[in-house]
């Protein structure tokens, strides 16, 4: 029921509920002011006493409506019961004085909500058109055959009306039944979709995932047969041919041994350099370490607004793929710490040729931490720290850490240098 539905439902209900007092009220007054209509005091007091009798009629259906249903109207016996009452004192009351036909009319508002059966309401009409029709008419009883005739009119008439009335008030109630059940079945049909999307949704991610874990499978698939079919080959025929050396008291033979051995070496690195390079990131692609190094730093300040330097100090030497590739790694995950978690205003990365070592520093003046405690507390050292230590002790490298609450953070990879020899 929507909002608008609530507040018409309301208004009817303060009408069933304070109307039948209102027109009661209002006959009454009008009755007071034309008592010439009335024949003697008799019925002056007849008529004070069916009003006394239906205000007490109202009071009492009031408060028995309010016990047994919180001021709901239901169509039932009880209901039945009282609405017979009131239109008997109703059409006693107009027979005395035809102006309290205003407090009969009652009986077309409420007869649906109080007489269960759709016939016994039509026949409950009817009776209340009678009351309305005597009162048009001039007065019950009729005094003359003309009188007769008009209220016999008057009465087709009014349940003429009546039955228009109901017809098309039954004909909005199944328009307002079809769209009812037409907005539950949108809205079942609403839900319907809202669950096939989350699922939907789930379906997909759960595709990606899948999909993700087959590319990862089938890469290490790719590198295994790759591995196999290269570089353990190539190991295992030089293992061959360095145990005939050793089996073969023959200078020559062992000389040709070694040569075939120091070949499938040649070959066995070159397969070994062209499957690093295969994974080599894609900054390094077309660059040296150090043009890879600025780019990504220059890329970085411009995408945090934050102040960053390169700097490369001693001779730059074209590096092996794999030291090149470790040390833009470290680089990219310092850079990456340092704009999610150091917040600095500065920050400096300097790439340092040192004869037989290359070494990595990058520096923000960022809130820094303290390494101790953080590694007490997460059992890594986080930020990242621990991959980028394993990164440079898988190469036979180390990496440091200096940091202090609010004096900004270095970190430092030190990696042997090891050059490229194509």
């Amino acid at each position: 029921m929507t909002a608008v539905d609530r507040h018409i439902e309301k208004r009817w209900e303060q009408f069933h509920t304070w109307g039948p007092y209102a027109l009661l009220g209002f006959s009454t007054v009008l009755s007071a002011f034309t008592t010439e209509l009335l024949d003697g005091p008799g019925e002056r007091y007849a008529a004070g006493a069916l009003v006394v009798a239906a205000l007490a009629l109202q009071l009492w259906w009031d408060r028995s409506r309010s016990r047994r249903t919180g001021r709901g109207m239901t169509p039932t016996r009880v209901g039945t019961s009282y609405y017979v009452v009131r239109w008997v004192i109703a059409f006693a009351l107009t027979w005395i004085n035809p102006f309290f036909a205003f407090y009969a009319v009652t009986g077309y508002f409420d007869a649906d909500k109080l007489i269960p059966g759709r016939r016994r309401q039509r026949l409950a009409m009817v009776l209340t058109s009678i009351v309305v029709a005597g009162s048009q008419s001039g007065g019950l009883p009729p005094k003359s055959g003309g009188q007769w005739a008009v209220f016999a009119g008057l009465l087709v008439v009014n349940n003429a009306l009546l039955m228009a009335v109901a017809h098309l008030t039954e004909q909005e109630e199944i328009r307002s039944q079809a769209r009812a059940a037409t907005i539950a079945e949108l809205e079942r049909t609403n839900t319907a979709l809202q669950q096939a999307l989350d699922e939907n949704a789930a379906l997909h991610a759960q595709l990606l995932v899948q999909a993700r874990e087959a590319g990862v499978a089938d890469e290490r698939r790719r590198l295994a047969a790759e591995i196999h079919d290269t570089l353990a080959q190539g190991l295992t025929g030089i293992i061959a041919q360095l145990q005939v050396v050793a089996n073969t008291p023959d200078r020559d033979a062992a000389a040709e041994h070694l040569d075939r051995a120091a070949a499938l070496a040649r070959h066995s690195l070159g397969e070994a350099r062209r499957s690093v390079q295969n994974l080599a990131p894609v900054a390094l692609a077309n660059d040296g370490l150090p043009e890879a190094l600025k780019k990504t730093v220059t890329e970085w300040a411009e995408r945090t607004g934050i102040r960053a330097e390169f700097t490369v100090t001693g001779t730059a030497e074209v590096l092996h793929d794999e030291v090149s590739a470790t040390l833009l790694r470290i680089a990219q995950e310092a850079l990456s710490n340092a704009s999610r978690h150091a917040h600095p205003t500065r920050l400096g990365v300097t790439l340092s040729f040192m004869g037989d070592e290359v070494i990595l520093d990058v520096r923000d003046d960022g809130r820094g931490f303290d390494p101790l405690t953080r590694a007490e507390r997460t059992g890594t050292g986080g930020f990242g720290v621990p991959g980028m230590r394993a990164r440079a002790e898988r190469i036979a490298g180390s990496f440091t850490v200096e940091s202090e609450p609010g004096h900004g953070t270095a970190v430092s990879a030190r990696v042997p240098l090891v050059r490229d020899d194509r």
